[in-house]
């Protein structure tokens, strides 16, 4: 009697703790290492942005130093809040915990992923079922969810939001928000939308960016609203594409924007705005430069899904943009495997 394979082992690269630390007040992802790199690396630009005198910038050191060390606890706590939250809450919503059903999904999302997986299926085929926001950039938008289940979503997510379970930030960047795999989604929501409907999509759309390989993700949903995170400064994400999708409630400003890749050397003059359309979902690359503007009014719940694809970062870790120093992690830790995915073959991504 044979034995069920291992489940494969996830890791993150140890640049974590070092590299691309947001400081919010000065607007600036820096390097941190210490406080001699740091001056030497971004003196001048921080005096620029504000920090210019010494209490400035022993506050700036004190709070990349508490950065640095919750990235080091980040695994085991997030895995002890997780636990915690399966053994203590309760759900206002259970239903969304059920197995992900075609009857969530928005019936052009739904034909749009049928013909992706069909045989013949091309890219010249998909760009008719589906919106080209950006034919330079490759952004592109569909509906994902139904109206009734973004709704029974955002009920469950807020009545999460008031209970007294722990809560994790979503990134380094929003304050508010909900990790979906703390919460439990991931198995019955994020999973099966990325194997069974995401994976020949994306596949089609950017086959050079490990469409057709991607193997694990990172959920989350960030929140915006007047006393909380109101915008979001320019950045990309730690993943090789992205899904965004916009979930309610009713809100004004807030739009996305967008340049080119983080690799190419450009300004964000003239950057492409898009706005949210609930229950659309944007797909962008992952190292596309984005932000978000401020919020006007109401409040903006989104769903961010990094899909990752570890035969690409395998080869080179998108945040140090050096092959990757690994460590293990808990769950898909930042999608890298210290073996490559048995059926990939790698020089048909380069």
């Amino acid at each position: 009697m044979g034995t069920a394979a291992a489940p494969r082992r996830f890791c993150r690269c140890a640049c974590f703790c070092s590299e691309n630390l947001y400081v919010a007040r000065y607007g600036l992802h820096v390097r941190f290492r210490s406080e001699q790199q740091l001056r030497q690396d971004y003196e001048l630009i921080l005096r620029s942005r504000g920090c210019v005198s010494p209490k400035d910038f022993q506050q700036l050191l004190g709070e990349l130093e508490q950065e640095v060390e919750r990235r080091r606890r980040l695994g085991p706590e997030s895995a002890a809040r997780k636990a915690l939250i399966a053994s203590s809450y309760r759900p206002a919503r259970p239903e969304v915990y059920n197995l992900l059903q075609e009857a969530a999904l928005a019936p052009e999302f739904l034909a749009a992923a049928e013909y992706s997986a069909s045989s013949g299926a091309d890219l010249k085929g998909l760009l008719q079922r589906l919106e080209t926001v950006s034919e330079e950039k490759r952004i592109y938008r569909l509906p994902v969810f139904t109206a009734p289940f973004c709704q029974a979503l955002l009920e469950e997510l807020e009545h999460f939001e008031q209970s007294d379970m722990p809560k994790g930030r979503p990134n380094t960047m929003n304050n508010y928000g909900v990790l979906l795999h703390e919460l439990g989604l991931d198995e019955p929501l994020v999973t099966p939308l990325r194997e069974r409907f995401l994976q020949p999509l994306m596949a089609l759309l950017y086959p050079d960016c490990g469409g057709g390989w991607l193997d694990s993700h990172r959920a989350f949903v960030v929140k915006y609203a007047p006393g909380q995170d109101r915008e979001l400064g320019c950045h990309y994400d730690n993943a090789e594409l992205t899904l965004n999708v916009s979930l309610g409630k009713a809100f004004t400003g807030g739009a996305l924007y967008f340049g080119d890749l983080f690799q190419v050397p450009s300004t964000l003059a003239k950057p492409l705005e898009v706005e949210h359309v609930v229950g659309q979902g944007l797909l962008p690359r992952g190292g596309q430069l984005h932000g978000a503007r401020p919020l006007g009014t109401g409040e903006r719940w989104n769903l961010v899904v990094w899909l990752r694809a570890s035969a690409v970062r395998n080869r080179l870790c998108p945040m140090c943009c050096r092959k990757p120093d690994l460590v293990d992690d808990e769950g898909f830790g930042d999608g890298f495997t210290r073996e490559e995915p048995a059926t990939v073959d790698v020089c048909a991504l380069t």
